[in-house]
């Protein structure tokens, strides 16, 4: 059965994707593993406590597993109790089985935010648009990479959904205020994470390339954005320039890894319908994971900090 498919008490005999593990030390001194477990329809903790320090050399994250085992409660969760556990060779293997996908169609994303550049009047930032969405080598990576390694969007296809979604968001509010320029606020939204194509890896479990772990998406996106208004004649200054503050205000306060804060009100709209979009993106999984019919609330969000209520309020 598929990870979204075990109930409580059911046993397991599954091969999985490893997407962490950790060699822990229970209270009374014993080593225990703590795994995370992968497939295209969700992960699941599990925990393995007999001969932990023999199995932990037997595998390693990022590897295909074979587990036997049972579905337990454990705080209101479903978690694995692993009795059995074996390295699986690659080649019995179909990636496509193990990580998730969007619902929607790649292509019929890319047609949607192709036609939002059509919209786009201000003729410098359209030829940077298009320098990107007809760059082959960009649209291929852009449109199979997550949005994160775990939190919102975390499946293939899902940097071009969020996109999408965020430039759609932006399109709905922009004609609340006449004031500002909607073009920066569109352009802003379907650039502020292209940095992501680099900054993520994802042929397995999600994680990060050095690059992104040493530079991180925001400087890597501002580099990327550089390097296209230089193919561009006469790009005006003060454009790059409020470009590029959209993409390094984009995450809002300096906490969150934001080398600067929104200065613009274009910036300021940008930070808070990305994190609009993220935070109903993880309110919607969080609703959807252990999901038990005869239940109206979720087991207790360590992310939202609170009980989630998933009944029927009509």
């Amino acid at each position: 059965m598929k990870i979204k498919e075990l109930n409580y008490g059911d046993l397991v005999d599954n091969i999985l994707l490893v997407k962490d593990k950790r060699l822990n030390i229970a209270k009374n001194g014993s080593p225990y593993l703590s795994i995370k477990f992968v497939d295209n329809t969700g992960e699941i903790d599990a925990k393995l406590w007999d001969e932990a320090d023999t199995y932990n050399n037997a595998f390693k994250k990022n590897d295909f597993v074979r587990i036997k085992g049972k579905v337990i409660n454990y705080q209101g969760t479903k978690q694995i109790q692993i009795r059995q556990i074996e390295k699986t060779p690659d080649s019995e293997i179909n990636i496509n089985d193990y990580l998730q996908r969007s619902e929607r169609d790649t292509e019929d994303m890319l047609r949607e935010l192709k036609e939002r550049i059509d919209s786009i009047e201000n003729s410098h930032l359209s030829k940077l648009l298009h320098l990107f969405y007809e760059d082959k080598e960009f649209i291929g990576l852009f449109k199979n990479a997550p949005a994160a390694k775990s939190n919102h969007h975390a499946f293939l296809g899902g940097l071009l959904q969020h996109t999408l979604e965020l430039v759609s968001l932006c399109h709905d509010v922009a004609k609340y205020y006449p004031d500002i320029d909607r073009d920066i606020l569109i352009a802003g939204a379907m650039l502020h994470d292209i940095g992501k194509v680099h900054e993520l890896k994802y042929s397995r479990a999600f994680g990060y390339t050095d690059e992104g772990g040493l530079i991180g998406h925001i400087t890597i996106g501002v580099e990327m954005i550089s390097e296209k208004v230089r193919m561009i004649e006469d790009f005006p200054d003060k454009l790059e320039m409020l470009l590029k503050h959209m993409i390094l205000s984009h995450h809002g306060h300096y906490e969150y890894g934001s080398p600067k804060r929104p200065k613009t009100l274009e910036s300021l709209l940008l930070y808070y319908l990305d994190e609009l979009n993220a935070k109903a993106d993880m309110f919607r999984k969080s609703l959807n994971e252990n999901r038990d019919e005869d239940d109206n609330w979720t087991a207790y969000s360590k992310i939202f900090e609170r009980y989630l209520f998933r009944g029927d309020i009509r």
